[in-house]
């Protein structure tokens, strides 16, 4: 599980040859998604770009509402159920936007918040269908 997660991490699913192509070092985080060593996205679209792929943003915003204080712990639970939600659409990145620890009538409670990333070659979004192919086919290329 990564160490830390904060407002601006970017996590991937990898796939052969991405970590090579983006240039940035990978931390191993939940399931097949790995958290990019990255100082922030802009500088992750601006390699991205300079190898010739595209870095898309969707404007949906998922959250996860959780009880208690803020701890890593319950981040981290967020951000697998957020993780969970995101899933069905084949999106292979995520960039965690809000991080917001609050209290109502005395109880503590927090919200994480994301924005699903799509990471490809062609300047045109591909259908899930097609995301969903090659996410099958990068499972089977790593075994």
């Amino acid at each position: 599980m990564p160490s830390t997660v904060q407002v601006g991490t970017i996590l991937m699913q990898e796939w052969p040859g991405m970590p090579q192509l983006i240039g940035f070092e990978t931390e191993p985080g939940w399931g097949d998604w790995s958290l990019v060593k990255v100082p922030d996205a802009f500088t992750l679209d601006r390699r991205i770009h300079a190898a010739g792929w595209n870095f898309f943003f969707m404007a949906a915003e998922v959250k996860a509402v959780f009880f208690g204080s803020l701890t890593a712990a319950k981040v981290h639970s967020a951000l697998k159920r957020i993780l969970t939600k995101v899933k069905p659409q084949h999106f292979n990145g995520l960039e965690v936007t809000a991080i917001v620890g609050r209290h109502f009538l005395g109880v503590p409670y927090g919200t994480v918040s994301a924005h699903s990333r799509h990471m490809q070659h062609s300047c045109k979004l591909e259908s899930a269908e097609t995301r969903q192919s090659f996410q099958r086919d990068s499972e089977w290329a790593q075994g």
